[in-house]
């Protein structure tokens, strides 16, 4: 039956192995929130009426509320590959340990963005306000800042290296032609990060008050981080 073919179809048990992991729906939720806090500042400021901007509104804070609950715990992921990147670094006698220490930085970085934004989930609720929430949000965003800004140094390095390897790669010699495809593969890798990093430092900068942008550069610059994080997650479940 038809019926059949389109429920066993691949595209479909792709979709399946997507929303089975937790990383898979919170970047469809993020696309949401972060369109949602675009458009709704989009809105006001065509001076449309409120009652058409309040929706768009709930539907951001809603969802930043839900991903919020969602995280609650994932510290200890990022704690765990904090150490295994440092004993890697530690393990490894030579060569260049650069990328290792940012990358271990950036996992630090976002574990204690995670825990202090999971101390702040009870005043979010409403369940428990308290006068500390806003220092620790505050934190947080410190912490998620140190973690992009890591991540984005990294990336930066890396495509530096990536363009020395380049420069010695011999196009005449048949590995030289596989070790140029593998590169182009790693550059494509590191340039998707680097703009989601990017993109993302627009959320903690603002909110630290390092920088100024609007809800609608950080609505868009965060829709774009969560699309590229959508399609990394889908490839990484086909």
């Amino acid at each position: 039956m038809v019926a059949d073919a389109l429920i066993q179809h691949p595209v479909v048990t792709h979709y399946l192995r997507y929303v089975a992991t937790t990383v898979g729906r919170d970047k469809i939720l993020r696309t949401i929130q972060y369109f949602a806090r675009f458009y709704a500042w989009y809105l006001y400021r065509t001076n449309n009426p409120t009652s058409a901007i309040q929706p768009w509104a709930t539907l951001k804070n809603q969802f930043g509320l839900t991903r919020k609950i969602l995280r609650i715990g994932k510290f200890v992921e990022h704690i765990r590959g904090a150490s295994e990147l440092y004993d890697v670094a530690m393990k490894n006698g030579s060569g260049d340990k650069i990328v290792q220490y940012l990358q271990t930085l950036r996992q630090l970085g976002y574990a204690g963005y995670m825990l202090f934004d999971t101390l702040t989930v009870l005043d979010a609720m409403g369940v428990k306000k308290y006068e500390g929430a806003k220092r620790l949000q505050a934190t947080a965003y410190r912490f998620w800042f140190t973690g992009l800004t890591a991540s984005a140094l990294a990336g930066i390095y890396s495509l530096y290296q990536l363009n020395q390897r380049t420069k010695q790669i011999d196009e005449k010699d048949p590995d030289g032609k596989m070790e140029k495809v593998k590169v182009a593969k790693q550059r494509k890798v590191a340039n998707i990060q680097l703009t989601s990093d990017l993109c993302d430092l627009t959320v903690p900068s603002t909110a630290l008050g390092y920088a100024n942008f609007d809800d609608g550069i950080i609505g868009l610059a965060g829709t774009l981080s969560s699309l590229l994080g959508i399609q990394g997650v889908w490839a990484k479940t086909a």
